[in-house]
């Protein structure tokens, strides 16, 4: 099966957080091309390497994937990570820069392709299910979740080997909610609108903390526990979830 690309994942990751192109630019202050064009792999257009490895980084951390495996799969994929070079370096022109970019032999290409394959099937194995932050999500188009054979979604293995200081959540929203979900260390883990008939599954160590401006719109489910709805309609409820049976409503 062919691997996915880092454009693919991202703006896959970028539909499961409900966000829009320009929703998605006005929070990590990217010009909409272009998160537009990382999204199709056309990385010329965010200029040298060391622009696009910062681009990766902010718009993944932005739609939930863990930003330093992103990055890791980017420089696997790309030729490996840059080497460091002189501060003054860095603001040369993307024209310069690009000059001494990529240049070897005739075979140089095909041997990178052969590398690539091998260091991303490491990357899966080594990778998949490590990050506390993925969230997958269910009842929508497949092209609206995070791929399955990414190495940034956590797997059911993952969860049962996570130990008891995991906590799972799970959203099931009945018409459109407006949510935020943060873990222990209040990183956000979410922060959008759930589509109504859509569900969404976060996963943390220690605490989830939960909070809904209509808490009648959504069914919560924590660590395989239904709790229903955790309030009435139209009501803005904050729920904190930790690991083991959950407290009734």
């Amino acid at each position: 099966m062919q691997e996915q690309s880092i454009g693919a994942i991202l703006a896959a990751a970028r539909q499961s957080s409900g966000l829009t192109v320009e929703q998605l630019s006005k929070i990590t202050r990217i010009r909409e091309a272009i998160i537009n064009a990382l999204e199709r792999d056309e990385f010329a257009e965010s200029g040298s390497d060391f622009y696009i490895r910062g681009h990766v980084k902010t718009i993944a951390a932005a739609v939930g994937l863990d930003p330093e495996a992103v990055v890791h799969a980017y420089d696997q994929l790309h030729g490996g990570a840059p080497q460091p070079v002189r501060a003054a370096a860095v603001f040369q022109a993307d024209r310069i820069i690009k000059m001494s970019e990529r240049r070897g032999p005739g075979w140089a290409p095909a041997l990178a392709v052969a590398l690539s394959v091998v260091v991303v099937f490491g990357v899966v194995k080594v990778l998949g299910g490590a990050s506390d932050q993925v969230r997958t999500a269910r009842g929508e188009r497949p092209a609206a979740t995070v791929p399955p054979n990414s190495p940034f979604t956590e797997g059911p293995s993952a969860v049962a080997m996570a130990g008891k200081n995991t906590v799972e959540v799970t959203v099931e929203a009945k018409r459109r909610a407006r949510m935020t979900v943060r873990d222990a260390k209040g990183r956000r883990l979410f922060d959008g609108s759930l589509k109504a008939g859509s569900s969404a599954t976060w996963r943390a160590q220690s605490r989830i903390d939960f909070e809904v401006g209509d808490a009648g719109a959504v069914s919560v489910q924590v660590n395989g526990k239904n709790l229903g709805a955790v309030g009435e309609r139209g009501e803005k409820v904050r729920r904190s979830f930790g690991p083991g049976k959950p407290p009734a409503r």
